[in-house]
């Protein structure tokens, strides 16, 4: 399968580690730095040969017209993720897109209509679905064992400092980026819908930039959702750990078992207890992982490349993608108005909420 990557930077080396153990051919790379390159090389420790077999390009458009890739994935800054996706399926080409899959609802719509158009098959890069912690959860919830569920919650500790933010000018911003909801907390706010059923009624949040002044977005938020099943959840997300990244934890509590993931992504199974088997675990898995990105994305390319291959929907699909995104805005726009805000919601982005703490 010839694939390519477009963008080079701190998120990269997952995808073309992904690539790589999939048996991907690599065909090309894009990216305006130089350096992101070099960089992303000297990661994956490729050999000179190797690092000069792939194509390099500055402009992903020209990309797609030369090399004609089948498969390609998407690791630019947050603000373009849409814009290359749409560009790529026009072409009927293949896209995995990093989190988040857009910054707003239009441009997520607009790029599920054109891959229905296409043909094309879209990949949210939710790979923490695939942590097996996640998916010792996901079985007994597909399963029963959890009965009617009554409530869930997640929360990201999580700890980003100046240096993380100066890195780059994009972070931080409502253009760009968002904040600790958009950009490090969406994995788990993906899992929590996932979780849940999906479809979400009310959405009450608080947002606010505490410690961060040199951002323009939130460094911390919470909120109350309200699924359309009954389910009451609630989400805690910040990166104002004093320290090193404190946690990630997912808890669901049901009328016939419970069940907590934690470590730094959701990639321990800490507390489990189902009355069908009577025994409370804890601690029962604990997955290792090179990084806070996890194992998933592996797992979730080989996924891609079978759903390619045999014709069917990615186990995350952009329509999931599209879910995380609506959760975010939610909690957004509630936090600007002070009220509840009702979904599903309709043409809202990062910057209707622009200046919200000037």
């Amino acid at each position: 399968m010839k694939y390519a990557l477009i963008g080079c930077g701190r998120v990269a080396y997952n995808h073309l580690k992904a690539a790589k153990e999939n048996g991907f051919e690599i065909v090309a790379v894009c990216d305006i730095e130089p350096d992101h390159i070099f960089d992303l090389y000297t990661r994956a420790a490729l050999t000179p040969e190797e690092a000069g077999a792939i194509a390099r390009y500055e402009d992903w458009n020209r990309l797609f017209d030369c090399e004609k890739p089948t498969l390609v994935s998407i690791a630019l800054p947050s603000g373009l993720h849409a814009a290359c996706a749409k560009d790529a399926v026009r072409r009927g080409i293949h896209v995995i897109v990093e989190k988040p899959i857009a910054l707003s609802l239009q441009d997520a719509d607009e790029l599920i209509a054109l891959a229905r158009e296409t043909g094309a098959k879209v990949c949210a890069c939710h790979q923490n679905r695939f942590n097996l912690a996640v998916q010792e959860m996901r079985a007994y919830l597909e399963k029963g064992c959890f009965g009617v569920l009554s409530n869930a919650a997640v929360t990201v500790r999580w700890s980003r400092g100046r240096d993380y933010y100066s890195a780059d000018d994009w972070r931080g911003t409502w253009a760009q980026d968002g904040g600790a909801l958009m950009n490090q907390s969406i994995h788990g706010i993906d899992l929590l819908r996932w979780m849940c059923g999906g479809k979400l009624a009310t959405v009450y949040g608080v947002t606010r930039r505490q410690y961060h002044p040199y951002i323009e977005a939130e460094d911390v938020g919470a909120a109350v959702l309200q699924f359309e099943n009954g389910v009451i959840a609630t989400l805690e997300g910040g990166v104002n750990v004093c320290g090193p990244d404190l946690e990630e934890h997912l808890t669901l509590i049901g009328s016939g078992g419970t069940m907590k993931l934690g470590g730094l992504n959701a990639s321990t199974v800490e507390y489990k207890y189902f009355a069908q088997e009577g025994e409370a675990a804890k601690n029962a898995l604990h997955e290792i992982a090179p990084n806070l990105y996890g194992n998933g994305h592996v797992s979730l390319f080989k996924d891609m490349a079978e759903a390619i291959e045999e014709d069917r929907d990615p186990y995350v699909t952009a329509q999931d993608g599209r879910d995380a995104l609506e959760t975010v805005l939610a909690v957004y726009l509630s936090s600007k108005t002070g009220r509840p805000v009702s979904l599903p919601l309709k043409d809202v982005s990062t910057l209707d909420i622009a200046g919200l703490f000037d």
